[in-house]
């Protein structure tokens, strides 16, 4: 296979030059030899050959592209030539000679001529795509057609040329069926060689190997059948597709609930610190309590936030978590770290929730710090109708990794760096005139200033952080200039910037227009990513209307909020990221917001201003509401300001370049209507912007339309705009690619639940031309031009996005390949993904061309308005980046703006129009007429007259069809109820073009069955007649609600396309007689049911309408001259009995202020029915008497098309009144049909074989069983995962066999028992008397996260499969396949062998189970709904203030019974069955319904995540139960300050069913004044439970024991069960065998049959035996079902107050118990255990190498005063010091002090349990858990300044590291946990010594070992503290001796002759002694000198 091209020669080129050609194809290219010096015409004449592996799809494309070559600079290109090979795949050979286009997409002289040649392997030719490349607007059509023909997208014959023979062609490359919405494959006239409606083939050839040699080569998996969602699948392309949803749903406020738990911080930095935790969401604060003097604070405080605000808002809106120091009431505090993220970041996160997370503190005020500490925390937003699954909260016993659970979503990096964010602002145009301050206005009529009205800046919010630039006085084309800097953590967890234009006012500044960049668009995280990065470009921002009031209605728009009606202004942006290196040291280190000034960027940076042309004519305008009908109407178009009428006066003045002129030639302003100025050269025209004023005529009551008959008026505006285009096309072509898939997506869900044949094959043709489409994007992006005007973004978006199609495009072929029968919904998801992904790259953030407003005006006022995209209506030359609606007739409906377009205002149309919109480059406008319907004239302005490009200013049609429409109205279901009795009386209005039609009202039903036929005659249509065969316009269907006074009331809409026939075809299958379909009802945005209908469309031709297909007069006499549907159409009936079981009514509401007293059930189906006996009085007993009765009717054989069933309860008044309660429709009747079963399908042999195989595996060998027995063999002790294989037959076969865990498993168990005493000594079995209620429960819920865990790897596993099947399909290597698969199989059978063993590792101690739902028991069992339903009866209208008000204020009591649907008759086998009684007819067997007694014992556990109810952030709950007249409140036993209650109650109520079966359980808040407050409640329906075959009075046990923790609750017996479960259902058995074994029908059950008695006697029973069977009743033939296991469910609090949302889950169950059979015992003890009380006595011996961190005043010697301070987590005020050890010279200390800590522990739960007053001013305690903590702290004293921390430690008393044995083998690691050390738990060992580290943080944040210490740690519980009393610190009884300390360790001012002694005699003897003989020596001198006067004068006066 290989494509040839030989490029001969290329001429018309101009000048003189070397040239070069490269010739490219699937992204191969080649290079022709250089030319040198060739003038007009180069002579290439080279050949090139592409090998190609794949064929060559029909859309691929080659392109050559001819450059002027230059040795030094780069080549420069001459012109590109691309061609699509379409036609080479079909002729296989081709010349070719065609012109070049420029970069600017504009055709050139020179020209190219090739030939092409496609070998193809197999010589098959294509069909013809989907590509419309007959269909583009014409171009040329000089030079020779046969050249030029379908190759060029832009060159082409007009449509109406092109043959017949071409026109069926394209249409069969369709694809069968997509010919139109409604699944009618349609041939042309001469379509015959195509394949026709031949289901019988499609599903009896297996096309999936076979191509279909018929429809053109079409492959079978690209079949795509029809649609029932797409409204219209286009045809001849001339019509786009409208919107069916009306109302926007942004800008709405809603009720968002944000819960956050605090649980605790960890490794905070600073010493000694006092901690709070403040949470602040916007601006909301709550605080946590503060805890002393701790680094690590537990708080466990739970705070929710309320919020009622648009969506936008909400997920904008910051939480912020901070640690606050030492916070009190007279300071704030000091900030140690914080976290913030967005509420958006959580609301994405799967479940809306982070739970268990850790968040990192860091320090805004210093980035450089690094962190600062983790932060515990759960965070879930709720919106309505979220419901949150919290995992399921049980003793957190894993201890925390902190890296692994950090708070941040999935893909962001643990180790966040801090960036500078830089948005530049640079300046803004065509702002609006605000004169919102009055002062202006008084100025201005003063002194006639007439300045600019606005001074605007520009305001940043990002990541909770505000930025402001200045403000520019008085200017509507502002120039700021200057950067806005942030500093935040990178990458950030806030989605949005939000930029805002403000106008700076004295009074108040207001928002002009707001735009959010998404920095999810402008960045990509991926490893070939990107950093956020924008522009510079342009922004647009949008609004409220232009026309300025003081007070604006629509501000919010301008905020950002919902969607705007009108352009305000565009701002000039750029963004950039710098990630900061915080080791730098000049970084400023504070994160404050910095206003910087700017480089100012170039004019032309933003891309060359070009001129462009919108051109648009409105072809319709009906359905105008009446309101406005009386006054002229006329519509505006604007795009951006231009053509803004009102105040299009402040038009920017353009600066334009001229050709080739660089000089800014200013041009004047273009004026409106200025028409004096005439047009310089032909181009030049003035922009017409608004149609002409028309009165509108009247259509019916509700509707005017405008008279646009045969001529329809045009506009044209003339814009400058940067010329941005590539970033539209680009996103056009991702879009269409996803509309695409989307069609296609929907079609094969509509399939899947229309049960059509194939849709698998439909997916794989979706998923095939998904892959070709992201190809194709590839192919067309890379040609990329204007490269100076490309921003950063534009290049990496661009390369990011091929990236993504590339892999999405492959990884579609490999899904393509998946897709099988079996897993088309697994696919479908994996679509629904790449859906997704498409949507999010087609969304552009740099924005160009605005958006188009049209606005409709009535009087100069602006009514309703339309807002298009400017990308949907681009034109480019290339088809696949043109916008979807360029050039097409658009159905518009026009919405009123802002808050009026909420609710039913919004959902009325204001206007439906037919549009035709062109946008394009001026110099492109050639083409700009092309698209719309032909045979029109054009009426130009007098000076355009003549000149051909000049545009039209109205189209006159020449051209008119005459139609007769038939719409064919046959039912409606599931409509909206408008009026109060909760019904409605539905009509329907049909609207086509300008007439419109209704159907009659039919009274009281939502499921009208109007069967209907309307004749629309003369129905005329302006243009070509096959256009309207391919093409009609849409049908608008209304349907209402009739009320005797007053207007209908609006109920739904929906849109259809009729079936086309022409004049000249025939009336004849597979098109006609159309088929009904259904069609979805849209009401605002919610879908309000579903429309049964069929339209056709029939040309009347010349001979008029005696040629149309006739139309039967009225068949029915007195429906009067109404017409039915036609025979062909309506659907095929036959007869069906529907027999109805009335059970009784429940909680009828009243009526009218009346109470319900006789009440009655009318059924109605399809206008026959059946009425229920009356109930004589309700009050005191609402059940029927008779139970069932039934009536016959003919229904469709098509089970889609059976009509809905009603159900109506009505009040039998007095004087033969009655009173309609309420209604209940049964939309489908689906789940109550029965099929009697086929006796064929039963595969006896097969069945029997396979069972012996089993038999004999189960039980180990071949032991001699009678035929067709089944054994299932139990072993005593179940593990959780025993029945691994299980096989299924016929459900009708007898054997449903499970094999048990294979033999040598068996044998691994026993000898691990008998292994089990030696090896593991710390789990030692328990003793049965410590055994209680809650170790099973505890065990249980191991035992369910257990199995959440699995489920979840499971999940996980099979995803990983999944995507290794792509990923390896990606490498398309078989070998590598095989190889990384096998592992994978070795994974999974490991884990098979391990999942047995798994449970007794762990519950060493055999406890025995429960079951714990993690949600309502209802669900898992169906609502108990297995034979008995219940209907909701609803009466009252849907609410109009929201479109999905809650149902359950609308529903006034509940129906209980069941219907059967059969067809009749029945075969004989059923009703000739044992015991069969024909009054009960299907209804076998049932229970009867008189009243009953029962004892109703309810046990309430405990709940969880309750919502706070008082001011502190706590709740003080209790229960309440309440059961008809019973009414329970446990008020006394409340629990004070506590969220997660233990509550542990059982209570016993006497209940009387029917009367009393709802059961109320609720918890409400205690109060000490005013009434208690409602928490939350959760109703259980108990009748259904009691009635129910799954047997849900009492659960059944794991095993069977008579005495112990697990006693058998059940009045009776597992045998007695056994025996009546088999009676009623009329099974042969139970017999009991010997060797314990047990036969019931066929099955074989065996176990064992001893049980023990309090005594440890064992004695012989069958219990065991019985209860085996019980377990596995589901597996026994015919009447098997699942039975309640004993269980806890998990039930959601609701509040009525807040719909909707989750106020707190209660964890409970209900036995009931017959009261006319034996008493139940004693109800089983579950009251919450007592904490066990212990004495914790630590003794401090020693310490050593403690840092020492004073300094002496003498002698400068470093020491310390060393003291040990302990306590217990949680109660810091107990604290306790040892004595002090002055002066330690090394480090050393010596105590020997005891700490005695009591406290009271739930061992169960691993906590400590203290009660104590929140504060003074509590009434009274709280109890709070935390975890056993012991924090032993090392301290210098201090005499005068504070004492000093010198570090810690905290021992978890459950796990901590074994001491060292000495001080010297005592490391750090010992308190980090860095390294494995052996752990001890303190209640196993009782006593442990040893050494500790004491650990503290250095300056940089890094741990270091600041000493040691060593402990004595010994545990007694209170008892034996009481028996060996020991005495705190040394004293009496059991005293430590006192330490040996070195006498250094004195105070001096006690004792200062020691301390002179030590001190200084010990360190300065030697120079103290020297000092003394000097002073001696003095002494002696002194004296000398002294005493030798007087001895001198004594000597010489001798004295």
């Amino acid at each position: 296979m290989a494509l040839i091209v030989h490029l001969k020669t290329v001429t018309d080129l101009r000048g003189r030059g070397d040239r070069i050609a490269k010739v490219a194809f699937r992204g191969l290219s080649f290079y022709t030899r250089v030319l040198e010096n060739c003038e007009d015409e180069a002579l290439f004449d080279e050949t090139f050959r592409w090998p190609i592996a794949s064929s060559i799809e029909v859309n691929e494309m080659l392109e050559i592209q001819v450059f002027n070559y230059s040795k030094v600079f780069s080549n420069r290109l001459i012109g590109t030539f691309q061609m699509v090979l379409q036609k080479v795949v079909e002729e296989k050979l081709l010349e070719v000679t065609d012109t070049l286009i420029d970069d600017n997409n504009a055709a050139i002289r020179t020209s190219v001529s090739i030939e092409i040649r496609y070998q193809a392997m197999d010589g098959t030719v294509g069909a013809w795509n989907d590509e419309e490349f007959l269909e583009s607007p014409s171009g040329r059509s000089e030079g020779n057609p046969y050249e030029t023909d379908g190759l060029l997208p832009g060159h082409r014959q007009s449509p109406s040329k092109a043959s017949a023979a071409e026109r069926a062609l394209r249409r069969a490359g369709k694809g069968v069926f997509s010919a139109m919405k409604l699944g009618k494959a349609r041939p042309g006239k001469d379509d015959h060689h195509r394949k026709q409606d031949e289901p019988a083939v499609l599903e009896t050839e297996d096309l999936d190997r076979k191509a279909m040699r018929l429809g053109g080569g079409l492959d079978p998996d690209t079949i795509s059948l029809a649609s029932v969602t797409a409204v219209t699948t286009n045809v001849s392309n001339k019509r786009s597709k409208p919107d069916i949803k009306m109302e926007p749903s942004a800008g709405r406020p809603m009720d968002y609930q944000v819960s956050i738990t605090i649980i605790e911080a960890r490794q905070l930095v600073g010493l000694n610190m006092d901690p709070v935790v403040c949470v602040e969401i916007g601006e909301e604060k709550k605080y946590t309590s503060m805890k002393e003097s701790t680094n690590c604070p537990y708080y466990n405080e739970y705070f929710v936030f309320d919020f009622h605000v648009p969506p936008d808002v909400m997920f904008d809106k910051i939480v912020k978590f901070s640690v606050i120091h030492s916070k009190n009431l007279l300071r704030s505090g000091t900030l140690v770290g914080s976290f913030k993220m967005d509420v958006g970041t959580v609301y994405t996160q799967p479940e809306h929730q982070f739970y268990h997370r850790w968040a990192i503190l860091s320090d805004p005020e210093d980035i450089t710090a690094g962190l600062k500490g983790y932060l515990k925390v759960d965070v879930a937003v709720v919106g309505k109708g979220d419901n949150i699954k919290t995992p399921h909260k049980a003793n957190e016993t894993d201890e925390d990794d902190i890296e692994g659970n950090l708070l941040l979503p999935d893909g962001v990096p643990p180790e966040r760096q801090w960036a500078r964010f830089y948005l530049k602002i640079y300046r803004a145009e065509g702002l609006p005139r605000m004169n919102t301050s009055i002062m202006a206005n008084v100025k201005k009529a003063l002194i006639g200033e007439n300045k600019d009205l606005v001074d605007p800046y520009v305001q940043v919010v990002f990541a909770g952080q505000k930025g402001k630039t200045s403000v520019q006085k008085s200017s509507y084309e502002p120039q700021w200039n200057e950067q806005i800097v942030f500093t935040e953590m990178f990458p950030p967890l806030c989605k949005r910037i939000k930029v805002q234009i403000r106008d700076s006012d004295k009074v108040n500044d207001v928002a002009i227009g707001t735009h959010f960049v998404d920095l999810r668009k402008i960045s990509n995280e991926g490893d070939k990513g990107f950093l956020p990065t924008f522009g510079p470009a342009w922004v647009n921002m949008y609004g409220s209307t232009r026309n300025y009031t003081l007070m604006d209605e629509h501000q919010d728009l301008n905020e950002g909020l919902g969607e705007g009606v009108s352009f305000r202004a565009r701002l000039l942006l750029g963004l950039a990221v710098e990630i900061l290196d915080t080791s730098n040291p000049e970084l400023t280190s504070s994160t404050e917001v910095q206003l910087e000034p700017a480089t100012p960027v170039t004019d032309n940076c933003t891309g060359k201003m070009e001129e462009f042309f919108l051109f648009g004519s409105f072809l319709e305008a009906t359905m105008i509401d009446r309101k406005i009908g009386d006054k002229p109407i006329n519509f505006e178009v604007t795009i951006g300001n231009y053509g803004n009428e009102i105040d299009g006066m402040s038009r920017p003045v353009i600066k334009k370049k001229r050709d080739g002129g660089d000089g800014n030639e200013e041009e004047s302003e273009l004026l409106q209507n200025s028409s004096d100025e005439e047009g310089t050269d032909e181009g030049e025209f003035v922009s017409i912007s608004t149609s002409p004023p028309l009165r509108p005529l009247i259509t019916d009551r509700n509707y005017f339309h405008l008279p646009y008959f045969e001529k329809k008026p045009c506009i044209y505006i003339k814009s400058w705009w940067q010329d941005q285009r590539r970033r539209l096309y680009n996103s056009n072509i991702i879009d269409k690619n996803a509309d695409k898939l989307e069609e296609g997506l929907n079609d094969v869900h509509e399939m899947i639940k229309t049960e059509k044949p194939h849709p698998e094959r439909r997916l794989r043709g979706v998923l095939e031309e998904l892959s070709s489409g992201c190809l194709r994007f590839v192919t067309l992006a890379n040609k990329d031009q204007n490269h100076n005007s490309r921003t950063r973004l534009d290049r990496e978006r661009l390369k990011s996005c091929m990236r993504e199609l590339e892999t999405m495009g492959q990884q579609a072929k490999i899904l393509r390949s998946q897709v099988k029968k079996t897993t088309i919904r697994d696919k479908l998801k994996q679509a629904q993904n790449f859906l997704q992904k498409l949507r999010f790259l087609a969304d552009e953030p740099q924005h160009s061309i605005p958006d188009i407003f049209i606005w409709m005006m009535s009087n100069n006022k602006r009514i309703a308005y339309a807002r298009i995209p400017s990308k949907d209506i681009l034109y480019s030359i290339v088809d696949e980046e043109m916008g979807k609606d360029c050039g097409k007739v658009k159905t518009v409906f026009l919405k009123l703006p802002g808050k009026k377009g909420f609710g039913p205002a919004g959902w009325t149309v204001q206007a439906k129009m037919e549009i035709y919109l062109w946008l394009g480059l001026n110099k492109q406008r050639k083409d700009f007429l092309s698209g719309l319907p032909c045979g029109f004239e054009e009426k130009k302005l007098p000076r355009g007259q003549g000149i051909l490009t000049f545009p039209p200013i109205s189209l006159l049609y020449t051209k008119k069809q005459v139609f007769q429409l038939r719409v064919h109205m046959y039912q409606a279901r599931s409509l909206f109820a408008a009026d109060s009795s909760g019904l409605s009386d539905p009509f329907a209005r049909v609207f086509f073009i300008s007439q419109s039609q209704c159907t009659e009202v039919l009274n009281e039903t939502l499921c009208p069955t109007w069967d209907q036929l309307l004749v629309f005659d003369n129905v005329e249509l302006y243009g070509e007649a096959h256009e309207m065969r391919d093409d009609p316009p849409i049908i608008v269907i209304e349907i209402y609600d009739q009320d005797t006074v007053g207007k209908a009331d609006f109920m739904g809409r929906t849109f259809a396309k009729p079936v086309v026939k022409m004049s000249d075809e025939e009336y004849c299958p597979p098109r006609f007689p159309p088929q009904l379909e259904y069609y979805q009802v849209y009401r605002g945005n919610s879908t309000a049911g579903d429309l049964l209908a069929a339209f056709e469309l029939l040309q009347i031709g010349p001979a008029g309408k005696s040629d149309l297909p006739t139309i039967d007069g009225p068949t029915d006499l007195d429906r009067g001259p109404i017409l039915p549907v036609p025979l062909g159409i309506r659907p095929v009936l036959s007869k069906y009995r529907v027999e109805i079981l009335f059970w009784g009514l429940r909680d009828l509401k009243r009526v009218n202020l009346a109470q319900v007293d006789r009440p009655r059930v009318d059924i109605e189906c399809a206008g026959r029915g059946v009425q229920s006996s009356l109930i004589q009085n309700y009050k005191k007993n609402p059940n029927f008497s008779t139970l069932v009765k039934w009536f016959e009717v003919d229904l469709p054989e098509n089970e889609l098309l059976h009509p809905p069933l009603n159900i109506r309860v009505v009040d039998c008044r007095a004087f033969g009144r009655y009173t309609l309660v309420g209604s209940h429709a049964v939309n489908s009747l689906r789940k109550f049909i029965y099929r009697p079963p086929d006796k064929k399908a039963q595969h006896w042999s097969m069945a029997a074989k396979l069972m012996n195989a089993y038999a004999t595996l189960a039980n180990g060998g071949p032991h001699s069983h009678p035929a067709g027995e089944i054994v299932v063999n139990m072993e005593p002790e179940v593990p959780v995962k025993k029945l691994e294989t299980m096989v299924k037959l016929e459900a009708n076969s007898d054997a449903v066999v499970k094999v048990d865990v294979s033999e040598d498993e068996k044998d691994k168990k026993k000898k691990k028992k008998k292994k089990g005493g030696g090896d593991e000594i710390e789990e030692e079995e328990p003793d049965e008397s410590m055994l209680d209620w809650w170790s099973k429960y505890f065990a249980s819920i191991e035992t369910m996260k257990e199995e959440l865990r699995q489920q979840e790897a499971a999940a996980a596993e099979a995803e990983e499969k999944d995507d290794m099947e792509t990923t390896d399909g990606l490498k398309g290597q078989g070998k590598t396949k095989e190889k990384v698969k096998v592992p994978k199989d070795d994974k999974k059978k490991k884990q098979q062998q391990q999942v047995p063993e798994a449970p007794e590792k762990k519950n060493k101690q055999k406890i025995d189970e429960l079951k714990v739902y993690p949600k309502e028991l209802d669900l898992d069992f169906d609502n108990f709904e297995d034979w008995l339903h219940t209907f909701s009866l609803f009466r009252g209208k849907i609410g109009d203030d929201d479109d999905n008000t809650a149902d359950e204020d609308r529903i006034v009591g509940r129906f209980k019974g069941s219907i059967c649907v059969y067809k009749v008759p029945l075969p004989d086998d059923i009703t000739k069955e044992a015991g069969y009684d024909p009054n009960f007819g299907m209804f076998q067997g049932i229970p009867s319904n008189d009243p009953i007694n029962v004892l109703v014992r309810v046990y309430v556990v405990r709940a969880t995540d309750l919502h706070p109810a008082d001011i502190n952030g706590k709740a003080d709950p209790y229960v309440a139960i309440k059961l008809g007249k019973t009414d329970i409140k446990d008020k006394e036993n409340y629990i004070s300050k506590q969220l997660n209650p233990i509550f542990g109650k059982s209570f016993d109520i006497e209940a009387t069913f029917p009367m009393e079966s709802m059961l109320t359980v609720a918890v409400y808040d205690w109060d000490l004044v005013g009434s208690d407050d409602l928490i939350g409640e959760t109703k259980i329906d108990l009748e259904n439970r009691y009635y129910s075959k799954h047997r849900a009075t009492c659960g059944i046990t794991k095993t069977y024991s008579i005495h112990g923790y697990n006693i058998w609750r059940d009045p009776q017996k597992p045998t007695q069960i056994l025996s009546r479960l088999c009676k009623e259902g009329k099974l042969d058995g139970p017999h009991y065998g010997p060797g314990g074994r047990v036969k019931v029908t066929n099955r074989v059950f065996t176990g064992p049959t001893e049980v023990e008695d309090e005594n440890g006697q064992k004695k012989q029973t069958d219990e065991h035996l019985a209860l085996t069977v019980l377990h596995h009743w589901e597996d026994i033939p015919r009447v098997g079902c699942k039975l309640v296991p004993e269980h806890v469910e998990t039930r959601p609090l609701l509040n009525p107050d807040k719909p909707g949302i989750e106020q707190g889950r209660l964890e409970m169950w209900v036995d009931m118990f017959p009261m006319d059979m034996p008493a139940p015992g004693p109800a089983i003890d579950i009251s919450p255990r007592k904490p066990k009380k212990y004495e914790l006595r630590v003794i401090v011996w020693n310490t050593d190498e403690v840092v020492l961190e004073d300094d002496d005043y003498f002698t400068g010697e470093k020491s310390s005063d060393i003291f040990v301070r302990g306590w217990l987590k949680g109660q810091q005020e107990d604290k306790q010091d040892t004595d002090v050890h002055y002066h330690s010279l090394t480090g050393e200390g010596n105590f020997n002090w005891r700490f005695i800590f009591p406290f009271d522990y739930l061992a169960a739960e691993e906590k400590i349990v203290i009660s104590k007053k929140e504060s003074m001013f509590s009434w009274d305690e709280t109890e709070y858990k935390i975890p056993a903590r012991l924090t032993l702290q090392v301290w210098d004293a201090d005499h005068f300044s504070a004492d000093d921390f010198l570090g810690g430690i905290e021992l978890d008393l459950n796990r901590f590291p074994r001491g060292a044995k000495t001080a010297k083998q005592c490391s750090m690691e010992l308190g980090t946990g860095e390294i494995e050390v052996p752990m001890v738990s303190i209640f196993k060992q009782k006593r442990v010594k040893g050494w500790w580290p004491f650990l503290a943080r250095d300056e940089n944040d890094e741990m270091e070992m600041t000493g040691k210490v060593e402990a004595e740690l010994h545990l007694l519980t209170a008892e034996e503290a009481e028996k060996s009393p020991a005495g705190l610190a040394r004293n009496e009884p059991d005293p430590l001796e006192k330490p040996n300390r070195p006498d250094t360790s004195f105070i001096w001012f006690l004792n200062p002759l020691k301390s002179i002694r030590y001190f200084i005699w010990h360190t300065y003897r030697w120079l103290l002694l020297k000092v003394l003989l000097l002073v001696l020596l003095l002494l002696m001198v002194g004296l000398f000198f002294y005493s030798m006067p007087g001895y001198l004068v004594k000597k010489l006066l001798g004295a």
